[in-house]
Formats: C-alpha cells, structure tokens, sequence
C-alpha cells in the first residue's frame, strides 16, 4: 500500500433535527448579504485533531492508538454563533459548544501524546471546539454579517448523542471536500 491520504479525527455530527436548525442559521447568515461559502450539512462535524497528509501505511497505527481511548458516550450541547478571529472581522463562523467541551477535551488530550508518538507535531493552536458552518470569502457586507453574529450569539442548535470518534479522508474537489470514514471506535462506557 502507497500514497497518502489528507486526514483527521472528528466526531460527525448525524442527527437531522441539529443538522435542519444550522441550516436555518446558515439561510439567515446569507440573508446579510456576506460572501460566504456555506459548509454542506452533510459534512457538518466537530474536529478533534487536524493530521493532513499521512501514508496509507500509518492508518492502521492510528486506529491502534484510537482504540485505547477511554471514554463514554456523551451529549453535546451546541449554542450560538460566533467567528474566528473575532465577530467584527470574521472569516470562519463557526457554531459552539456549551455543554461536552470536558469530554471533548478529554479525547483530544488522550490522542497528542499518542500521535506525538506516531511522528505527529504537537498541535500548538490549542484546542477550540466548534462546528464550522461557513467561511467568509470578502468583506462584502462584513458590517452585516458581524451584527448578525452577535444576535446570535444564544442560538440553540440542539443536543446531539456523541461516542463514535471517526478517522474521516477528505477528499479537496472543485465543489467542496468529500468526507469518507476511513475508522472509527465507540465510546467504551467507562464511567
């Protein structure tokens, strides 16, 4: 086996009604006007830790490291809209997170030191967790946008069931990425 593949570690999100209320969203962030590349629904998930390129040789090595995580099942709580850098000069829009962040924050700290392990770099961003619904191509109507942002700011998307942790390919085309699961492990039901 030879090549690589562009990579990472991500919980999907699947559920409709959660998926339908950021679509809602996203209709309303258009409505400003911005100009913005909205993330297909269908590739909505929560990144837990980018890899990029990585040979085919090292998928099996990864899911080893996957399968010793400790974790159980839990909810995330998804609310409001913000952006990154900041609300007044967007460029992603991203929906939070305002319950689950420990235990998302529990997967990715159990994962750097196995990856580091693996020959990844240590992800020195930190870690933020958030769905990213839309990317900012301009500053067309960026006065707008920001406003809308800040209303939204207590939009409740939902509660989503969260335990399948997911080595996803991405796939860059013309017309977005195409996510393929490539692994996956459940959360084990440790308390």
């Amino acid at each position: 086996m030879s090549g690589t593949i562009r990579t990472f570690l991500a919980f999907d999100i699947e559920d409709q009604t959660i998926l339908r209320r950021i679509m809602q969203a996203q209709k309303m962030l258009v409505s400003t006007g911005a100009d913005l590349k909205l993330v297909n629904p269908q590739n909505i998930h929560l990144t837990i830790r980018f890899l990029g390129e990585i040979p085919l040789t090292m998928i099996d090595q990864i899911y080893e490291e996957m399968k010793k995580l400790v974790f159980s099942p839990f909810q995330i709580e998804l609310e409001g809209i913000g952006a990154f850098p900041k609300p007044a000069y967007p460029r992603v829009v991203w929906a939070g997170i305002r319950n689950g962040v420990k235990e998302l924050k529990n997967v990715f700290e159990q994962l750097e030191p196995r990856l580091r392990g693996l020959g990844f770099q240590p992800d020195n961003k930190g870690f933020s967790p958030h769905l990213t619904i839309a990317r900012v191509r301009s500053g067309r109507n960026k006065a707008k946008l920001a406003e809308l942002i800040n209303d939204l700011m207590d939009y409740d998307f939902g509660t989503v069931n969260s335990g399948h942790l997911k080595l996803i390919k991405s796939d860059l085309t013309p017309r977005g990425p195409i996510y393929t699961n490539v692994k996956e492990v459940s959360g084990n039901n440790v308390q």
